[in-house]
């Protein structure tokens, strides 16, 4: 039976998916990739479009008053980021970017890598961390990877670091949830690597959508992020919140316009401007930026510890109901990737859809019928090759002899023919608008190939 607390907050969400997300209903559909991205409010559109509508916003790069009028937005978006993680401006400052991608990339580009500054990252890292290493390995630093358990947490990783710190510091960057397994890293590693050396870049993009993040109490020197992820508009829009000491040791390889306080062609010399002016190339999308206090107004409704009590309660609805599903003979119906209970882990949950001889049905069939049945899932790697490869089991041998004989023929379908085992799985992600009856429709997918 649900708590007096469950039933609340069940009503409370009920409320809210008719106020904001009745488009959902309206179109018969359960949408449960959450992870992939967040799905706006309708008061978030009314209020981009009244502001929109009512204001006159030009190239913040001009003085004029509607330039004016688009710093201001900036500005003041900027604080409310801050304030979402519980720091100001008197230790962070805010760089906007196109995603969290291009947040990572900031600092992949920038950070002073060399022999005795090297790469440290997790085997669970989306490919935009996995990408540092390029960076890392062009300035001679040494590059490791932080290994995994097989529920495809991390193992050990406080040990690695401290056998790295005998040669110096460097990089250390990983998920604070892992936008495959739903796995929730362990914040306090942050604290053990500043201990011993390190700076640390943490990946919030999946996490913060249903969680409360202070970087007063995880002080990660850089986290990245994208908003859409967290409240589904802007698109085209992400952030790289930094302590400002540690912004201050990045060194920029190029400059743009916006970046500088002049550039010269004749004197060939070029000096950039401080803080978050310098990462911030070209024209920012000041437009975009605007619609931001919206949907930190919708989350501050909703409540944060709130959110994630219902996020917790679906998931573990959903991880009970798929692990129950069994074939004729007995045998699971669902093969999981990751944590098998709600310990440390975030609303996302892969697996694969399994025969009675316990073999992986390719995903693509299991999103084409979830599509079919208006229910959105994810399928694939989920751009996390270390995860899956790790939930997989694929020996590094054989998958560098599988890409050595495809070469520029790759493609999903090719490398599980040559490796013999399953490419990619299907992800199930809960968030804000989800209600106890899209479980029951995405589970109702996964039963009906039962044999």
């Amino acid at each position: 039976m649900l708590s007096a607390a469950a039933v609340e907050t069940g009503t409370f969400f009920d409320a809210l998916r008719e106020s904001e997300f009745h488009r959902l209903d309206a179109q018969h559909h359960a949408y449960l990739d959450y992870t992939g991205s967040a799905l706006y409010g309708d008061s978030q559109l009314r209020a981009h479009h009244a502001l929109l509508r009512e204001g006159l916003f030009g190239n913040p790069h001009s003085d004029s008053g509607p330039s004016r009028a688009s710093t201001a937005v900036i500005e003041s978006a900027r604080q409310t980021l801050l304030r979402f993680f519980d720091v100001d401006e008197s230790t962070h400052d805010v760089c906007f970017t196109a995603n969290t991608s291009a947040a990572i990339k900031l600092v992949a580009e920038a950070y002073p890598f060399s022999p005795e500054a090297g790469c440290f990252l997790s085997v669970d890292n989306h490919n935009s961390v996995n990408g540092i290493r390029e960076y890392a390995r062009r300035a001679g630093a040494r590059v490791r990877y932080l290994p995994l358990d097989d529920e495809l947490r991390l193992l050990d990783a406080e040990v690695l670091l401290c056998e790295e710190s005998l040669d110096g510091g460097g990089l250390v960057a990983f998920p604070a949830q892992s936008n495959f397994s739903g796995v929730q890293h362990p914040l306090d590693l942050v604290m053990k690597a500043h201990a011993l050396g390190f700076d640390v870049l943490l990946d919030v993009a999946a996490f913060i959508p249903s969680h409360a993040f202070s970087l007063r109490r995880c002080p990660a020197d850089f986290v990245a992020l994208s908003f859409y992820k967290l409240f589904g508009y802007p698109t085209g829009l992400g952030a790289l919140v930094a302590r400002r000491d540690a912004l201050a040791r990045l060194r920029r390889p190029w400059f743009a316009g916006g970046t500088v306080m002049y550039a010269s062609v004749a004197a060939d010399r070029h000096l950039l401007r401080p803080g978050n002016e310098g990462f911030e190339d070209g024209t920012p999308n000041f437009l975009g930026i605007a619609a931001l206090e919206a949907g930190f107004a919708l989350l501050e409704e909703v409540h944060m510890p709130r959110l994630t009590e219902h996020v917790a309660q679906l998931t573990s609805e959903l991880l009970d109901d798929l692990r129950a599903l069994r074939h004729g003979n007995g045998k699971p119906v669902v093969c999981l990737y990751g944590p098998r209970d709600m310990a440390n882990r975030g609303g996302a949950i892969a697996f694969n859809v399994c025969g009675r001889d316990l073999h992986a049905m390719p995903y693509s069939l299991v999103e084409a019928r979830a599509r079919r049945a208006g229910v959105s899932l994810r399928g694939g790697c989920f751009c996390n090759p270390g995860a899956s490869e790790a939930a997989f089991g694929l020996e590094p041998e054989r998958m560098a002899a599988c890409f050595d004989t495809l070469g520029t023929g790759f493609t999903p379908e090719r490398f599980a023919a040559c490796s013999d085992t399953a490419v990619g799985a299907v992800r199930a992600s809960v968030g804000l608008a989800n209600n106890a009856n899209d479980i029951r429709r995405a589970v109702e997918v996964v039963a009906s190939f039962r044999e």
